[in-house]
């Protein structure tokens, strides 16, 4: 047995099959159920052509096709790629140009879209429908393609260094595949509370004894937090609980009829719907013991209220990205209208100034949180960016996360934001992310996202997209509220205001919209 997650994966499926793995609306299989139904996804893919090595693009909404194919791609050991399910034509020409996917699983409701770009793609040649008949010429209905295919397993040994790629960013440019090992990813992605195997049996052993947890990934799993969350519910002997689509009132009720233990949300563009929701109806959430947010900002005001709608349930702030895994947990008190603190709960995590070397605990000097150890490979297909952010040090090879921080004297690491969604604004650097916190305290915004706008004086200006709560604040209000809280050179000087922000499927905010549409406002009225 390697440290793969297919490897791992059938050792668990045969230790506990008869334990429920994955639970999707009314549709529900056991592990040994599962482990039969990816194996006859991963003998179709192997006579459709696909070989070890070679990418199996998924553009899928959640569900059990989901969770079977990344099992199934795995098995043959061939390499998932995730796609958006949001994207539009040009997107998803440059998405599976860029990954270089020869099949691509995808649900009947994207056929439009995917037919007029798998035109300009040969190199895709293998479709899989899910949820009906294709009408693409050659496509497979998803059903038919397991119905001919062999249930048993017979696949080649794997390998602890097998690829497994996640395509993330797309919020200030084209989104990158960043590259893992199965044997790194897995540890990397490690649960913190757990002692980390020191041999693949041991993770086998970890969800046999284990008890009938109940886990629940809220994001897509086109999301590489919720791809985790699985594996990780998975190496646990939990069953993993998935809603279609994000609904705040389907998560709760199936929270509540499948009695989950444990949740994963993404920062505040889940975390607000669903404090929302769980405010106006009555849910049963006593069986809830953990309320866990990663892969995005989520502010004080937002935390506590979840705190006071759950005063039972445990509420974790992760820190981390889809390069260097789960690195870190907050500490009390922190908030990005705060600032942000965490205290690393895995080794190698520091600062790096910008000479690359440690930043003193307690120096106050501002470098990038890096990390070395159990991080990515590098980014597919783009060996320049691969070299910028995987620097070797004293022949050591380092992480640099773009996120900008100092390390306090306790050891505790405060982090002020993303580098590349910094302000130069008359010379001082505005850190988006404790802006939009401070807006969102207040009662009137729903939804906050903070960028920048030319200014012939000061470089950049900083304006904020805004969506009201019900009607919409005056500037004039959101400029004293600000105030209260923020130096002056951090106030936003524009607003513009939108009946809905846009974001990716997993909250994360787009950029590149939000300053476009802030670059109109800064024409306009101010």
């Amino acid at each position: 047995m390697e440290y793969n997650h297919a490897d791992l994966f059938e050792g668990v499926a045969d230790a506990i099959g008869e334990r429920v793995a994955v639970v999707c609306g009314d549709r529900r299989l056991t592990y040994a159920e599962l482990d039969e139904h990816a194996n006859r996804l991963a003998h179709h893919l192997e006579t459709a052509g696909v070989r070890p090595g070679q990418h199996v693009a998924v553009q899928l909404y959640n569900g059990i096709e989901y969770a079977a194919a990344l099992l199934a791609t795995l098995k043959i050991r061939a390499v998932p790629i995730n796609v958006n399910y949001r994207y539009v034509e040009n997107e998803l020409l440059y998405l599976y140009r860029d990954s270089d996917s020869v099949a691509l699983l995808y649900d009947v409701e994207f056929e439009d879209r995917v037919a007029v770009v798998v035109a300009r793609v040969p190199a895709l040649a293998h479709l899989v429908a899910v949820g009906g008949a294709p009408s693409i010429p050659g496509a497979v209905a998803y059903d038919d393609a397991l119905r001919a295919a062999d249930g048993t397993r017979g696949f080649p040994s794997r390998s602890s260094g097998d690829t497994y790629i996640i395509y993330t960013g797309g919020t200030t440019g084209m989104p990158k595949g960043v590259m893992w090992s199965t044997g790194q990813l897995l540890l990397a992605f490690w649960n913190p509370t757990l002692p980390r195997p020191s041999r693949p049996e041991d993770v086998v052993a970890l969800a046999r004894d284990s008890g009938p947890l109940v886990m629940m990934p809220v994001a897509p799993l086109m999301h590489g937090a919720a791809q985790m969350a699985t594996w990780i519910a998975w190496f646990m002997g939990a069953t993993v609980v998935y809603t279609r689509r994000f609904d705040a009132a389907d998560v709760w009720r199936t929270i509540e009829r499948e009695k989950v233990n444990s949740l994963t949300v993404t920062g505040d563009a889940m975390a607000i719907p669903m404090a929302d929701e769980l405010a106006r109806g009555a849910y049963d959430t006593s069986s809830l013991l953990a309320y866990v947010s990663t892969g995005a900002i989520l502010t004080g005001t937002v935390r506590d209220r979840i705190q006071r709608l759950l005063p039972n349930t445990l509420i974790m702030d992760r820190f981390g990205s889809t390069e260097s895994g789960s690195t870190a947990e907050a500490v009390a008190g922190s908030a990005p209208e705060k600032g942000l603190r965490f205290a690393p709960d895995v080794e190698n995590v520091t600062v790096l100034d910008d000479a690359l070397r440690p930043v003193e605990p307690g120096s106050g000097a501002i470098g990038q949180v890096a990390r070395t150890g159990h991080i990515a490979r590098g980014y597919y297909n783009d060996p320049e960016k691969t070299a910028r952010t995987f620097p070797v040090v004293d022949g050591r090879r380092w992480l640099l996360t773009g996120d900008i921080a100092t390390v306090e004297e306790d050891g505790s690491i405060a982090v002020y934001g993303r580098g590349s969604q910094a302000i130069n604004t008359g010379g001082e650097k505005v850190f988006p992310e404790e802006v939009e916190a401070v807006l969102k305290g207040h009662p009137s915004v729903y939804d906050a996202v903070v960028t920048g706008v030319p200014d012939e004086r000061w470089g950049n200006r900083v304006a904020a997209v805004v969506q009201p709560s019900g009607d919409a604040p005056s500037t004039a209000d959101l400029d004293a509220h600000c105030r209260r809280e923020l130096s002056g050179y951090k106030v936003p000087r524009v607003y513009a205001f939108v009946a809905e922000m846009k974001r990716s499927p997993a909250g994360k905010a787009d950029y590149r919209w939000a300053a476009r549409i802030a670059s109109s406002a800064a024409d306009g009225p101010t």
